[in-house]
């Protein structure tokens, strides 16, 4: 970089401080800044997308993590599958999805995705799931099978996968890329001085030996990874985070605002800007990825066929 970044707010506590203004009772409560308040979208196939959802029995990340898209990806007729259950095996610290002792996989989930898929007339599909550590595979079979029926039924289907970190083991990603999904992504989700604090049963250099590897050995996979912006980072650390991706060969990144889903999550630690975000975004850019998307509300599946299809040659 040519120039250094540079923090509109003094600290993420003068952020937080801020945003944030006496209840009726005296007590604090955020009011989060302009940039923070999603107008509710029109309400377009949402109720359409519901149904779908409904009917076919399976999950998605847009509800079981509180997703604040959730309403706008309905409503355009878009949602994110999550799959192997909506339990997990972890707790990580930022996370709203239930975690406990999961249930054996579906035999029939594989097919009523691809069911969902052909009836919500998707063309690009996102699969995410939860981390299952129970398993011997961590589920990559699974995510394998998926992969391959929508592909078989439909030639034309684009498919992004985001998968856990298996464990570190190499095997059941292998797995998953000879399913030859268009998007390998595994979030590497925050800068390693907070890692341990928000993800304690995960490992930051794990992460980024799985990234490297799947990039070494996918057969064209455009390679992704996100990660979370005010947990207390600071802006140094997140150019480093971005240095350790390419040097993992990502080529795909998201960048977005940690919202605390419910009370029993860890706080927000600080608000950050737009502007702050388009620097982020630049920073990328000029780092080589072929694909970036910074902001707000931005979610490693947020506008994920849009992100895929504006790409640049890495």
């Amino acid at each position: 970089m040519s120039e250094p970044l540079t923090h509109n707010a003094a600290s993420p506590s003068d952020a937080i401080e801020a945003a944030t203004r006496p209840g009726p009772g005296g007590e604090r409560r955020r009011a989060f800044p302009q940039w923070l308040r999603k107008p509710i979208p029109r309400r377009g196939k949402r109720k359409l997308v519901e149904e779908y959802i409904r009917q076919s029995g399976l999950h998605t990340v847009c509800d079981e993590a509180r997703c604040p898209n959730r309403a706008e990806c309905f409503g355009a007729g878009t949602a994110t599958f999550l799959v192997l259950g909506d339990v997990c095996t972890r707790n990580c610290r930022f996370c709203s999805v239930s975690h406990g002792t999961p249930l054996p996989p579906d035999p029939l989930e594989p097919a009523r995705i691809l069911d969902a898929a052909t009836r919500m007339k998707l063309s690009y599909v996102v699969i995410t799931m939860v981390t299952r550590d129970d398993l011997a595979d961590g589920g990559a079979g699974h995510i394998a099978q998926i992969i391959s029926l929508l592909r078989r039924e439909n030639s034309t289907v684009t498919v992004e996968v985001l998968v856990s970190d298996f464990g570190g083991d190499m095997v059941p990603v292998q797995s998953v890329l000879a399913a030859q999904p268009a998007v390998f992504g595994h979030n590497i989700e925050a800068v390693p001085s907070v890692f341990k604090k928000i993800r304690p049963r995960a490992d930051y250099e794990t992460s980024l030996r799985l990234l490297a590897y799947a990039a070494q050995n996918s057969t064209g996979a455009l390679i992704k990874s996100g990660f979370m912006v005010g947990l207390g980072e600071t802006e140094s650390e997140v150019v480093a985070l971005l240095a350790d991706l390419r040097r993992s060969q990502v080529a795909a990144v998201t960048i977005g605002q940690y919202l605390q889903p419910t009370k029993n999550q860890t706080p927000v630690a600080g608000i950050i800007t737009p502007d702050q975000f388009e620097r982020y975004a630049s920073c990328a850019r000029k780092m080589g990825f072929a694909s970036v998307f910074a902001g707000p509300f931005v979610r490693s599946s947020y506008r994920a066929a849009e992100a895929y299809a504006s790409r640049r040659p890495a």
